[in-house]
């Protein structure tokens, strides 16, 4: 048995300064806060992350009005400190100079050298502190002809292929691109800023050494696009549109019921072959157009309209209720608000609360991973702009109260 050491944290000692705003970046560092690193989230005194004005919703304060946390931005910045200084002026890039010569990682996503003219860039740190791992996330990466551009999530999945293969298919009712309903490009790069920034720090242990990790939402965005990408580069054929439907397997997505939808997802010929029980069909598995994956995909035009037709005759509760039992995958096409109530999303604790500084609790999701070992620990939701600055200062670089009373006088620090 593996014996669970409650009070210790994954990555316990590791200080990381967040110099990212929206949502790739600070996804990655609540991916690392989470995990139990000090993370510091940099932000303009009076501004913030562009994120905390992306409302309504807001949190509400004590007194029921919408306070500065916007949902958007609390989704992103739980368990970090928030310090506010202004390091487009000299006094405040000294600061952060200070600040990341104490640091193991430093997250940013400015456009490419935006950082250089306050002295932030990865070869000026470099000499500051080597062994800092320093993770710079763009939309099209450091070099390149796009170089230069801006980078939205929206944009990239229009150029990296995404919407290209999500929305109904040409002559369907609705038919044209769509985006992902979340924004899937920013929170996939997130998640390859923290694994690269885990691998890049186990380098730095051994070596003493730190990089850069150039991370492109448009490379992420390309390399995910998985069996979809591998389709056409071994298959030499352009998906395609699909709606709920899937390139390779055949019956895989979403069919009618007499009062609504589910979702089928037959995976094999043992599945299929029950499927056709359950809809008292069962000479369907048979035939020899049927009988196996590759000839149902051959053939899905004739097979889909069929089972269509054969299903929506009853309700998705009888369906649903007959294809478990026959083990059979299918699922209820829930709303945000059935995610919640399900019993097993409420059996894994996905929901959970959060202390705010501004009172009362804060509802969020917890992160996905479970440890053995090292259960991670929610300590408080997103921070008010500039919550921590006097701590981080006092604690980090041993300012006194008069010298931050003058960093504040100047517009350099905020609180």
């Amino acid at each position: 048995m593996c014996r669970v050491v409650a009070e210790m944290k994954l990555l316990e000692g590791v200080r990381v300064l967040d110099l990212s705003r929206i949502l790739a970046g600070p996804w990655a560092t609540q991916v690392l806060a989470d995990f139990g690193a000090d993370v510091i989230k940099v932000e303009r005194p009076g501004v913030g992350d562009d994120t905390r004005s992306w409302g309504p919703p807001y949190l509400k304060d004590a007194d029921g009005n919408d306070s500065t946390e916007s949902a958007y931005y609390l989704c992103a910045n739980r368990g970090k400190r928030s310090v506010a200084i202004d390091f487009t002026t000299t006094e405040g890039q000294v600061l952060i100079r200070e600040l990341l010569a104490r640091c193991d990682v430093l997250v940013e996503n400015y456009k490419v050298g935006g950082l250089k003219k306050y002295g932030l860039d990865f070869a000026s740190v470099h000499t500051i502190n080597p062994s800092l791992v320093y993770c710079s996330i763009t939309g099209y990466g450091q070099d390149g002809p796009y170089a230069k551009r801006a980078g939205y999530d929206a944009a990239i999945q229009a150029i990296g292929g995404l919407m290209s293969v999500t929305g109904e298919p040409d002559g369907s009712p609705g038919a044209g691109p769509q985006k992902v309903g979340v924004a899937a490009t920013d929170l996939m790069t997130g998640m390859y800023a923290a694994s690269a920034i885990l691998a890049a720090l186990r380098h730095a242990e051994r070596t003493g050494i730190g990089q850069q990790i150039d991370l492109a939402l448009l490379d992420t965005q390309v390399a995910w696009l998985a069996n979809q990408a591998s389709n056409y580069l071994i298959g030499g054929v352009v998906p395609t549109r699909q709606g709920t439907a899937h390139p390779n397997i055949v019956p895989y997505q979403v069919m009618p019921a007499s009062d609504g939808y589910f979702m089928l997802a037959v995976g094999n010929d043992g599945q299929f072959a029950r499927l056709c029980e359950v809809i008292g069909e069962p000479q369907l598995a048979g035939d020899p157009r049927y009988a196996t994956n590759n000839a149902r995909v051959a053939h899905r035009g004739e097979l889909v309209p069929y089972l269509q037709q054969r299903l929506s005759m009853r309700p998705a509760a009888h369906w649903l209720a007959a294809l478990e039992q026959a083990v059979v995958p299918a699922n209820p096409v829930n709303r945000i608000d059935q995610v919640f109530d399900d019993p097993q999303v409420q059996a894994r604790g996905l929901r959970i609360e959060l202390p705010h500084v501004g009172g009362g609790n804060v509802a969020m999701v917890r992160n996905p991973l479970k440890f053995s070992a090292t259960p991670l620990q929610y300590t408080q939701a997103a921070p008010v702009l500039g919550q921590h600055t006097a701590q981080v200062l006092d604690e980090v670089l041993a300012l006194d109260a008069a010298r931050l009373q003058q960093l504040q006088a100047l517009g350099v620090i905020g609180g």
